[in-house]
C-alpha cells in the first residue's frame, strides 16, 4: 500500500514588528502562528522586521524596515497619516520582493494600507485569499472613502462584536477574540526590587502604548490624588517625553516608565495591586487577558467590548469622569482579597481565552475562506 503525503496548507503572516517588538498586534499575529505552526498539516511563514527566534516551528523571513520612532516628527497627510504609515511603507519595499503568492494558499495581515494592498493584488487571478483581522481597527473595513475604498479582504476577522455587527453584511466575516497564555501569565510571588519598585505600598498598572487614545496622562492625573499610591506605566509611543514629563511633576518618585521585554511581563503583572486601562474605543486589548489570567482587578471604561470581554469580573466605569476612576481605584484597594472572584478571573480567561482555543477558531476560518474562494 503507497501512503501519499498530503499537501501542507501554507499561510503567510507579516506585520513589520514581528519579533521586534512587544505590542498587542504583535504578540496576537505570533501567537496564533505559534499554535497552527503546531498542528499537522499546517506550515506557517511571518514576514517582520526582527530576527528568528529558537524553538519556534513556524518559518520566519527578516524584512528590513525603518521604525515608526524614526517618522514621528515627519508631515502627516492622507497616505501617511502617520508614522505607523511611513514604517509599513519601508516594510513594504522589501516585502514586496520576497513574497512570492505562488507560495502560498493564504495570507494574513491587520495593517492597512500597503500591505493589504500587495496581498490582495500581486498575483493576478492566481493570488491566494486574503485574512484580515482588525487588531488595530476595522476602519478600513467600513470605511469607502480616500485610500480606504481600495481595501480589500476575501475573509474578515473581527476582534469584538461592534466590529463584528458593523462588517458581517458587507464582508464574509467571523468573530473571535484575542487570547494569552495562562501558564505564562499567571499568579505566583515575586519580587519588586527587579523592578526598582518598593514593597509596601499600593501599586496600580497600565500597560498601554504611549499615544493620546490610551489616555495616559489621564490616568496619571487620577492616580496622583491618592496618597501613597505608586503608578507604575509599561510601554513606548509618541507621548513617551510627556508622560514621563506629567508623571514626575504629578508623582514624582510615585512615579514609574518601564520598557521590559515579553518574557518580563508576567512578573509585572505579580507585583500590581489593581489594573487600569482608559482607552474608550479598545479594538480587543490582550492586556485585559494577561490581567484576569493573574487574578488582578481590572478598571477600565464601560462599553459593549468590555463587559464582552470582562463580563462580571471587573470594574466598569465612565473613566471620562476622574473622580470615579479616584473612587473605584480607592474601593479596590480597600477591599481585600476576594479568593473566588480571583478564580473567576482565572478561570474565564481558560474557558474563553486560551491561545490554544483561539488558534483552533482560526484555522477553521481559514479553510472556509480557502474553500469559499475556490468556488
Amino acid at each position: 500500500m503507497i501512503n501519499k503525503k498530503v499537501k501542507s496548507l501554507k499561510i503567510a503572516i507579516a506585520l513589520p514588528g514581528l519579533h521586534r517588538v512587544i505590542r498587542g498586534a504583535e504578540v496576537a499575529l505570533e501567537s496564533i502562528a505559534f499554535e497552527l505552526a503546531k498542528m499537522e498539516g499546517l506550515e506557517i511563514t511571518l514576514f517582520g522586521s526582527g530576527y528568528p527566534k529558537e524553538n519556534h516551528s513556524y518559518h520566519f523571513i527578516h524584512i528590513d524596515n525603518t521604525p515608526r520612532e524614526k517618522f514621528e516628527s515627519w508631515l502627516k497627510f492622507p497616505i501617511f497619516r502617520s508614522e505607523y504609515a511611513y514604517e509599513e511603507f519601508t516594510f513594504f519595499l522589501n516585502l514586496q520582493n520576497k513574497y512570492q503568492p505562488k507560495d502560498f494558499d493564504l495570507t494574513v495581515a491587520c495593517s492597512y494600507p500597503f500591505i493589504n494592498w500587495l496581498f490582495t493584488n500581486k498575483g493576478g487571478k492566481n493570488k491566494p485569499p486574503h485574512v484580515f483581522i482588525t487588531q488595530n481597527g476595522d476602519y478600513p473595513a467600513c470605511h469607502n472613502r480616500k485610500e480606504y475604498r481600495f481595501f480589500q479582504c476575501d475573509g474578515l476577522v473581527c476582534t469584538n462584536p461592534e466590529y463584528y455587527a458593523r462588517n458581517k453584511d458587507q464582508w464574509f466575516s467571523t468573530l473571535i477574540p484575542n487570547g494569552v497564555n495562562p501558564d505564562i501569565f499567571t499568579p505566583a510571588s515575586t519580587d519588586r526590587s527587579q523592578f526598582n519598585l518598593p514593597d509596601d505600598v499600593p501599586i496600580v498598572l497600565m500597560v498601554s502604548a504611549l499615544i493620546p487614545s490610551k489616555r495616559v496622562t489621564e490616568g496619571i492625573k487620577a492616580v496622583s490624588q491618592l496618597e501613597n499610591v505608586h503608578l507604575v506605566v509599561c510601554g513606548d509611543g509618541s507621548e513617551r517625553d510627556k508622560v514621563l514629563s506629567l508623571g514626575k511633576e504629578k508623582m514624582r518618585d510615585r512615579f514609574h516608565l518601564l520598557q521590559l521585554s515579553h518574557s518580563q511581563m508576567p512578573d509585572i503583572y505579580r507585583m500590581a495591586d489593581v489594573f487600569l486601562h482608559l482607552s474608550l474605543d479598545e479594538p480587543f486589548g490582550i492586556v485585559y487577558l494577561e490581567a484576569l489570567s493573574n487574578g488582578l482587578p481590572i478598571i477600565t471604561h464601560k462599553n459593549l467590548t468590555s463587559e464582552w470581554i470582562l463580563e462580571n469580573t471587573s470594574f466598569l466605569i465612565n473613566t471620562e469622569n476622574e473622580e470615579e476612576i479616584v473612587s473605584t481605584i480607592k474601593k479596590v484597594l480597600a477591599s481585600s482579597n476576594n479568593i473566588d472572584l480571583i478564580n473567576q478571573r482565572i478561570n474565564l480567561v481558560k474557558e474563553r481565552f486560551s491561545w490554544s482555543k483561539i488558534s483552533k477558531e482560526y484555522l477553521q476560518f481559514f479553510k472556509e475562506v480557502i474553500v469559499r474562494n475556490r468556488k
